[in-house]
């Protein structure tokens, strides 16, 4: 985090004088920093013993330069100035300048116990006035919050920069009481910046995924991915195929409720129906549809994608839930198709060789029919105006059918058969979506090799140029990968209550956005960052 300080107070600033937590109340109030005199007053003094958090700066008053707010993520950008800083107070307004943040001016109200006034035009000290500025050249993430003569303004170029510099004010205040004098600037790294949830193999309530999206919003978070299709569940109510749809699951309006939440936090929730593997609660209401191979074995979870059904029953649920998940991303997964993991698919699956051939051309494959599928579903979600997203495993090497260029790579394993390195999906040209299993993955029961992640370990160890193992892409990469995604797997789902989960996730959540934000090397140390998670709540 870079820490810009005024340079006239260097010595100031070396002497380790802290930071004054005076409010600012009342129309009294100095309209800008105060003005130095002829020596900074050190916190503990006769001045400052006798100074109440109530009391207006008086113009002779002096304080020490203020310090950067603490918050995770950290802001990347601080320029100190002397002040008392800004605490909330009864009948402290927030003021909007554009109706368009009536939303975020009303939550941050709620969550510091000010008014909302709506648009005002007048001033008045202990104001926090919310500013869109609609600058078109600028990361709509981007925010500047100024903290100066009793008074806060966070601007920025679209609501979801205003809403992250509300979350920057929240955490400042919660954290020491008062936001500090000066200019905070701030922009996220990478664009994406997610938590994938598995509802498919182990349901959650609706509650506690809403309790998440306020977690997430708060740190930063914009996406939420639900994994809601499996071999053990299909957790989400459908009207065009309803028998496929377990016991257990999300209504629609509960799904709207989640989706209408996520938006107001600015948080994307990114649906995935993976295919054509993984769909072993559709084949369980429809196995005819089931792939079996030469010898008459049931694959477990792949569905036979020579059949035109499945082609028709797979786009059905993708267009229907285009209209419950109205956000620019959808995941097709498409990873682990079991037709892929024998030694010779085409003499094990001679059904699938021999669509693959009329479809594509004598010497066409089982690979190029299952990239064919991945196409044909990105076509799907396409003509809804989705940008498409799939595992990395269900890209492949050579081939008569390449996937669609637009599919961007969500990666998560260099262990499939044929795997390939980083850099050779990043060489094509292709965008890429952090998911490492080696830090990302939190998987219910830590079967195989999985052990459940750690914050330090990501904090410490883990950027977004990592995306297999522990070595990082060139650096000439790194505006292809979009950012990354903390995973939650359901493979064993009794291993762990909801609420274990919550907190088991609790600090490699806090961690992996840290990275996301700003992927240098953190200012805190890891002891210090878990404290002030601590103190944040």
């Amino acid at each position: 985090m870079a820490v810009v300080a005024l340079t006239a107070a260097a010595l100031v600033a070396g002497t380790g004088v802290g930071l004054g937590l005076w409010a600012s109340a009342g129309d009294g109030a100095s309209e800008g920093p105060a003005a130095a005199s002829t020596g900074d007053r050190a916190e503990g003094s006769d001045e400052a013993a006798g100074t109440t958090p109530g009391d207006s700066p008086s113009p002779t008053r002096s304080y020490p330069l203020s310090k950067a707010p603490r918050t995770i993520p950290a802001v990347r950008e601080h320029t100190a100035e002397r002040g008392p800083g800004w605490r909330p107070a009864r009948g402290h307004r927030v003021v909007v300048d554009d109706p368009a943040l009536a939303d975020e001016g009303r939550l941050i109200a709620g969550e510091l116990g000010l008014t909302y006034a709506g648009e005002k035009n007048d001033e008045k000290t202990g104001d926090l006035r919310l500013v869109l500025n609609r600058d078109a050249g600028a990361n709509p993430e981007s925010y500047t919050m100024t903290v100066r003569g009793g008074r806060v303004t966070v601007s920025g170029p679209a609501e979801a920069g205003v809403f992250y510099g509300t979350r920057t004010l929240k955490q400042a205040v919660k954290g020491a009481g008062t936001a500090p004098e000066g200019v905070v600037r701030d922009a996220p790294a990478k664009p994406r910046r997610g938590l994938s949830l598995d509802i498919a193999r182990k349901h959650y309530t609706a509650d506690w995924i809403e309790d998440r999206i306020r977690e997430l919003g708060d740190l930063k978070f914009n996406e939420l991915g639900l994994h809601f299709s499996d071999d053990q569940g299909f957790r989400i109510e459908s009207d065009s195929h309803p028998e496929v749809v377990s016991r257990e699951h999300l209504t629609k309006a509960q799904v709207k409720r989640i989706v209408d939440l996520a938006r107001s936090r600015h948080i994307t929730v990114v649906p995935e129906i993976d295919s054509p593997g993984h769909l072993g609660a559709v084949i369980a209401a429809h196995p005819d549809l089931q792939l079996r191979s030469t010898g008459g074995g049931a694959v477990r979870g792949a569905i036979d994608i020579s059949k035109e059904k499945s082609a028709r029953i797979v786009d059905d649920l993708l267009e229907e839930y285009a209209g419950l998940f109205p956000g620019s991303q959808w995941h097709l997964g498409g990873d682990e198709y079991q037709a892929l993991v024998v030694s010779d698919p085409e003499a094990s699956f001679p059904g699938l060789a021999a669509a693959a051939r009329e479809r594509y051309g004598s010497g066409a494959t089982v690979e190029d029919l299952t990239t064919g599928w991945l196409n044909d579903r990105a076509a799907t979600v396409r003509a809804k105006g989705r940008t498409p997203r799939a595992w990395n495993d269900g890209f492949f090497r050579g081939g008569s059918v390449k996937a669609a260029k637009d599919i961007q790579v969500a990666y998560w394993t260099g262990k499939e058969i044929g795997a390939r390195q980083p850099v050779e999906y990043l060489a094509e040209g292709r965008k890429v979506v952090n998911y490492n299993d080696e830090f990302l993955y939190y998987v219910l029961g830590e079967p195989l090799t999985f052990t459940y992640p750690t914050g330090q370990r990501i904090y410490e160890q883990w950027t977004p140029r990592v995306l297999r193992g522990t070595t990082a892409v060139p650096e000439r990469y790194d505006a292809q990968i979009l950012g990354g995604s903390f995973a939650i797997w359901g493979d064993l789902p009794r291993a762990q209550t909801q609420e274990q989960v919550a907190a088991g996730i609790r600090m490699p959540l806090r961690a992996t956005v840290q990275k996301l934000w700003d992927p240098g090397r953190p200012e805190l140390s890891w002891t210090e960052f878990r404290a002030l998670a601590d103190r944040l709540g």
